[in-house]
């Protein structure tokens, strides 16, 4: 079967097999489909003869290795694609290249599938590039996973060692987020446990490989998700203008209005055109290809990305991701990419690497590279702003690519430290980024600290306060960058001419994160003392400051908050003279799951500064000894 044939089957589920180089992938495919009867009859006879004619002993992988370079040096180089299937649906199955050098291509194979058999050898365990493989499912968003424990055979089907490898792969998966769904071993040179049970590995009560396939589920949620319909090309075809792309997620039907990201513009849908069908197409869903037509005449270009009104991505300058770097040089600060977004693409530059992740240890290190095959999260800023979604909300539209010379350099993750707005201003076109010559690992370098926002919220009379002006005492003894942003200070000046509505809470919320956020950039802990009573707010902030936003409750029963009373302020509320006060005729929403929580209720206030204490110097302190005048 072709891959024309293999993307046209309806209903297949496309599966990725990846794993270190040698570790027996080819091998189990091969053996897989020989053992379900999934060859066309007398290929298996083909290859064999192949062998012979070039006096080689005969692989079981050699039914998979698709090209003749990979026969003569004994490695997949490319993903080859080809359809199988069981008694309960048929699937595609992509065998991806293991060596470290052909990465690019794993990737390629990897990004299209919806489960994966990653493969592990039972004499060797688990390797780098094991868990380099595992790093990058979880990337490309692969959360269905199966491991496959391969080569028994070479290690006398011994449990103790499978239970050895078993365990560490868990541990690993799980520690990235990826739950494996079975751990299986098997001898894909003998077909033990891919189709049938085998006598030498009966201690095993666990599932055959074709079993664990069977149990994946194919993906349906995007059906049922916000519209996301990036515009791949503009047709003019007689007086009509077609506007084509494929819908990544949700619903589209003809009367919709619809809103072109970034740049705001709106149309309702006049129809969905087809051919060749007995009645005019009003719908269509998640993965069809359909040209539209609108009832206004709006200038819509490649790239816009449509949705429904009140469903909109988010949209900026800048945003925040992790990616996996493959170009030949390390990647620096400063370097001009392209940035490709679902059919959008804008030239970004990177604005800061915020760190590069170990993929053996999963530790954040300080750098002010990316290395080649290297994983690391960093903020980039385009002239013009970008249309996306955080990946966890909608894969297809919260990922892309980055190139370079017209070639691809890294895959990326848009992060939910996104640093967006749910609107584009069109002030913003005229307005450009200018990079800091002087980066956040300079600054930390030279303060012996990171910069970043410890965010204090709290009921009034919770202690806040308190806490912030000790806590940026003792800091700045200890040779701390370090400065309060105090709700009550800041309304004396920057925010003095807002009041308590929502919106203007919203807004003071807004502007205090700004504020922080540069004082963040210059390297300076910035501790925000605010009420900022709901979580959408926090939440707004959070993406305005980024990964380095640190939230910590500061929580006391309403009953001591109202005894304390420093300011007055309760009796007043409870008079009336001080309506929408938080705690008595506002609500507050407490934060469901704060980087810490502080009960100034239960402890003294040099407990809880000692709590604070301890925090800064676990996420904010380089060395302690590298502090300009440290304690």
């Amino acid at each position: 079967m072709t891959d024309t044939h293999i993307a046209a089957a309806e209903g297949s589920l496309p599966i990725v097999i990846v794993g270190h180089v040698d570790h027996g992938k080819s091998t189990l495919i091969g053996r897989l489909l020989i053992d379900t009867g999934a060859l066309p009859e007398g290929k298996l006879e083909s290859v064999k003869a192949m062998a012979r004619r070039r006096r080689m002993p005969f692989e079981w992988s050699f039914v998979m290795d698709a090209f003749q370079a990979e026969r003569d040096q004994g490695i997949t180089i490319d993903t080859t694609r080809i359809a199988f299937q069981s008694e309960q649906r048929r699937y595609v199955i992509i065998d991806a290249p293991g060596h470290k050098e052909f990465l690019k291509n794993m990737i390629t194979g990897a990004a299209s599938a919806e489960a994966a058999l990653l493969v592990v050898d039972a004499e060797e365990g688990v390797q780098e590039q094991t868990r380099r493989h595992a790093y990058l499912l979880n990337l490309l968003g692969v959360d269905q996973v199966a491991v496959i424990v391969n080569k028994m055979d070479l290690i006398g089907h011994d449990q103790d060692r499978f239970r050895d490898i078993e365990q560490q792969i868990r541990t690993y998966l799980t520690e990235i987020g990826i739950a494996p769904s079975a751990v299986i071993p098997i001898s894909a040179r003998h077909g033990d446990m891919i189709a049938q049970r085998a006598q030498a590995l009966d201690w095993f009560d666990g599932p055959t490989v074709l079993e664990a396939l069977d149990g994946f589920e194919p993906r349906n949620a995007t059906k049922a998700q916000q519209l996301r319909l990036p515009i791949q090309d503009v047709y003019k075809f007689d007086h009509r203008r077609l506007f084509a792309g494929r819908i990544e997620s949700g619903r589209l039907t003809v009367g919709d209005t619809l809103t072109f990201a970034p740049d705001g513009k709106t149309g309702q849908v006049a129809s969905i055109e087809s051919w060749n069908t007995p009645a005019p197409q009003i719908s269509a869903v998640a993965g069809q290809s359909v040209a539209i037509t609108l009832r206004d005449d709006v200038f819509i270009e490649r790239g816009a990305l449509a949705h429904h009104q009140g469903t909109a991505p988010r949209t900026s300058n800048r945003l925040y991701v992790r990616l996996f770097w493959l170009g030949a040089d390390a990647l620096s600060v400063g370097e001009t990419l392209r940035l490709k977004i679902g059919t959008n693409s804008r030239e970004v530059q990177v604005q800061r690497i915020d760190r590069v992740i170990d993929v053996e240890s999963l530790q954040g290190l300080e750098s002010d590279q990316v290395p080649r095959n290297g994983v690391a999260e960093v903020e980039l800023a385009s002239r013009d702003p970008i249309a996306f979604d955080e990946y966890d909300k909608h894969p297809k539209t919260g990922r892309g690519v980055l190139i370079k010379d017209y070639d691809i350099v890294a895959g990326c993750i848009v992060l939910p430290g996104a640093l967006g707005q749910n609107h584009a201003s069109s002030a913003t076109k005229n307005i450009f980024l200018t990079p800091n010559r002087v980066d956040g690992a300079v600054r930390a370098e030279k303060n012996g600290h990171r910069g970043g926002v410890i965010w204090l919220t709290g009921l009034s009379g919770a202690g806040k306060t308190t806490l912030a002006m000790a806590l940026e005492a003792i800091l700045f003894d200890q040779g701390y960058q370090v400065v309060v942003l105090d709700g009550d200070n800041l309304r004396h000046g920057l925010n003095g001419d807002l009041g308590f509505s929502a919106a203007e809470r919203t807004e003071n919320i807004r502007r205090t994160a700004e504020v922080a956020r540069l004082f963040q950039d210059a390297g300076t802990i910035a501790i925000v003392s605010l009420i900022s009573p709901t979580r959408d707010d926090r939440d707004k902030a959070r993406d305005i400051v980024g990964p380095s936003f640190h939230e910590v409750h500061v929580h006391a029963d309403l009953s001591v908050c109202e005894g304390r009373d420093p300011k007055g302020l309760y009796a007043k509320a409870r008079s009336g003279a001080l309506p929408n006060f938080t705690g008595v005729d506002a609500p507050y929403e407490a934060p469901t799951k704060p980087e810490l929580h502080i009960d100034t209720g239960g402890e003294t206030v040099d407990q809880s500064l000692q709590r604070l204490l301890t925090f800064v110097e676990n996420n904010f302190s380089k060395s302690r000894t590298a502090r300009r005048g440290a304690a």
